[in-house]
């Protein structure tokens, strides 16, 4: 104990038989032992408190690097994905411009469309309209033609 043989020990019992005395020796040596036995508690307290202490800091740390793992996962992902709200923003607007670009298209077809029906619907009208010039033109030139024969006919009587 704390490095001192037993020579040294019965030195110091002598030693203090012959200072105290018979009587208060044993009263002495019991103050003594509960010396010990509370320095001894004190030490092992003071001992696992720190442990605790150092045992809580390593918990610190440890949860510290998660975070700042999870911290650089994020950045990460932000960086890899990036702005999500920018995405989003940018995929509206494309989606906005693809919508108007089609109504446009579409109102272009509609108006294109609309133009052939009414030039398809012109074209049969006007088409009519020549066919029946050309049908009184036709009666036209058979009645000429009728009245020229009939005009010949009355002038080669006429010379017979």
């Amino acid at each position: 104990m704390f490095g001192m043989g037993f020579t040294e020990i019965l030195f110091i019992a002598v030693v203090a038989i012959i200072f105290l005395g018979p009587d208060k020796l044993p009263e002495a040596m019991i103050q003594i032992a509960k010396f010990f036995n509370n320095l001894k508690k004190t030490v092992n307290e003071a001992k696992s408190t720190f442990e605790q202490e150092v045992n809580i800091n390593q918990l610190k740390e440890e949860a510290l690097s998660y975070k700042r793992t999870i911290e650089d996962d994020i950045s990460g992902f932000k960086n890899a994905a990036g702005d999500p709200l920018r995405q989003l923003n940018e995929s509206l607007t494309e989606i906005d411009d693809e919508i108007r670009s089609v109504d446009y298209k579409r109102g272009k077809n509609i108006a294109e469309g609309l133009e052939r029906d009414k030039q398809a619907s012109i074209k049969p009208q006007e088409t009519k309209v020549k066919e029946k010039k050309a049908k009184k033109k036709a009666k036209k030139s058979k009645s000429e033609k009728k009245d020229i024969a009939t005009k010949e006919k009355d002038s080669s009587e006429d010379n017979a």
